[in-house]
């Protein structure tokens, strides 16, 4: 294309190899300006208990973004975890990327570490597969397994496709059980890993390419 003289910089033909600094430099492609793709911001941070999923608390209440540099820029978390729930939470600007991670029909998986009280019986852990009504609301069915179980306490792992408000706490609630620990673990291909809690980390660019695909924006 540019030996064909369709590129031109500052209104002279363009040669390859030729710097740009965007910008500065006007780039046209058959007469029209190319623009750079505004560069979006996307943050994975392992979020504390008692720190809530917003951006500003009328109460002067810690939040997500508190956890962030000044310099940040405007990122908004995608989706919540509770006050008293801790664990991956996304920040981004992409307002696009948010509203369809957040739609049920992507069907985005979201996996859970949960410690609850005393021991779940095999049929608990049935109803949750088969999904549940709890108080005429309909849960779709839930990936669960076993880590650890005892007679005070015990470990499972989730995986919620659907993600409604305090689903696993409700969930555990009508079958007997008090959630003591939750920790979102992964969101789709995002992992939280050994990320230290109240840090965060930038997305490298597989991941974004990886969770945009999830959402249906490849």
């Amino acid at each position: 294309m540019i030996a064909a003289g369709r590129v031109s910089v500052n209104g002279m033909p363009a040669a390859a190899g030729q710097d740009v600094t965007p910008g500065i430099d006007e780039v046209r492609f058959d007469g029209e300006v190319v623009r750079s793709p505004q560069q979006q911001t996307y943050l994975l941070l392992n979020k504390p208990v008692g720190v809530l999923s917003s951006v500003g608390d009328a109460r002067g209440r810690a939040t997500v973004v508190d956890h962030l540099p000044a310099d940040t820029g405007r990122v908004f978390p995608v989706g919540r975890l509770d006050l008293d729930s801790r664990g991956l939470i996304l920040l981004t600007d992409d307002g696009e990327l948010a509203s369809k991670l957040m739609h049920p029909r992507y069907h985005v998986e979201k996996e859970y570490v949960v410690a609850i009280s005393g021991c779940p019986e095999a049929q608990s852990l049935r109803r949750l597969a088969e999904g549940m009504v709890v108080k005429g609301e309909s849960f779709a069915p839930v990936t669960v397994r076993l880590l650890e179980t005892g007679t005070s306490q015990s470990r499972v792992r989730m995986v919620l496709k659907e993600g409604k408000r305090r689903e696993i706490r409700r969930l555990w609630q009508a079958l007997g059980h008090r959630v003591l620990d939750l920790q979102r673990v992964r969101l789709d291909g995002l992992q939280l890993g050994d990320l230290p809690e109240g840090s965060w980390r930038r997305l490298e660019s597989h991941e974004v390419a990886a969770v945009r695909t999830a959402a249906g924006l490849a």
